[in-house]
């Protein structure tokens, strides 16, 4: 039996390289242990070509709020960020006012 690989469907695009890499740090940035302790190690993997991996550390760090630190013994970024606090919390349904009425039905 052959092996069937995934193949784009008629009209998808492949994905660049800076959107795998972002999905990827955005994976793991929002896991649950990593939003705990509010720290994030990403390292560089083979596949990154230099130029995202580039573009990745100008946006992270002219991200306000995260800290980052360059571990140049392994090529890996160290991100942390400090808890939300109660004036940067989600705004809830209930706490937004409606700029019309609800309609009559």
């Amino acid at each position: 039996m052959a092996k069937q690989g995934k193949k784009p469907e008629a009209g998808q695009k492949p994905m660049s390289g800076m959107e795998r890499l972002s999905l990827r740090v955005s994976s793991m940035i929002n896991h649950p242990i990593a939003q705990l302790d509010r720290s994030v190690t990403i390292h560089r993997l083979d596949t990154d070509g230099q130029r995202e991996w580039d573009e990745l550390l100008t946006i992270l760090s002219d991200t306000d709020g995260i800290d980052m630190t360059i571990n140049d013994e392994d090529e890996s970024i160290t991100l942390e960020w400090e808890a939300a606090s109660d004036e940067d919390r989600a705004v809830e349904a209930d706490d937004m006012e409606l700029a019309e009425p609800p309609p009559p039905f």
